[in-house]
C-alpha cells in the first residue's frame, strides 16, 4: 500500500512543526557582518582572508565562499573590461 500526504505550509510552520529553532536573528546578524566586512575587499587574497575569519564550516564553508565571491566579482570584472 502507497500513501501520499501534501502538507501546505510556509516554511515558518514547518519549522516549527518540526521544533527546529528560529535562527532568522542570528543569521540576519551574520549576514550584516560579512556584508560590513566585504567592503573594501579588492582581491581574492584579502577575500580568503576574510572568509577564513568569518566561516563557520572550515575548509569546505570556505570553498563555498571563495566560488561564490568570485561568481560575483567576475561579472563586475567584465564589465569594466568594456568600458
Amino acid at each position: 500500500m502507497k500513501m501520499n500526504i501534501e502538507i501546505d505550509c510556509t516554511p515558518e510552520e514547518a519549522r516549527e512543526f518540526l521544533g527546529l529553532p528560529d535562527v532568522s536573528k542570528a543569521n540576519d546578524i551574520y549576514v550584516d557582518t560579512v556584508a560590513k566586512a566585504m567592503k573594501g575587499v579588492t582581491s581574492l587574497e584579502q577575500l580568503e582572508g576574510l572568509a577564513k575569519q568569518v566561516a563557520p564550516m572550515g575548509q569546505m564553508g570556505l570553498k563555498i565562499f571563495q566560488d561564490l565571491a568570485q561568481s560575483a566579482l567576475s561579472p563586475n570584472k567584465d564589465k569594466a573590461d568594456k568600458e
